[in-house]
């Protein structure tokens, strides 16, 4: 699937290979330490919110989950 933005959809991919490769790799045998694909995740969310803005996307409301992020209720 593709980003958003067109110009996101590599980082997008680095993002999604890293975390699955940990998912699978480390996260599932019980390995719970820290994403190391946070560095990636954040260059893919600064693209992703430039891109929002650029096509003038409306998000009011919205909330969005991520790293460091409360789920609703915690």
């Amino acid at each position: 699937m593709n980003s958003v933005g067109e110009g996101c959809t590599e980082l997008k991919s680095e993002y999604d290979q890293c975390f699955n490769r940990w998912f699978a790799e480390k996260f599932l045998k019980g390995d719970r330490g820290e994403d190391p694909c946070i560095e990636l995740f954040k260059k893919y969310q600064s693209c992703v919110q430039k891109a929002i803005k650029e096509k003038d996307i409306p998000i009011d409301g919205v909330e969005f989950m991520g790293p460091n992020k409360e789920k609703p209720g915690s």
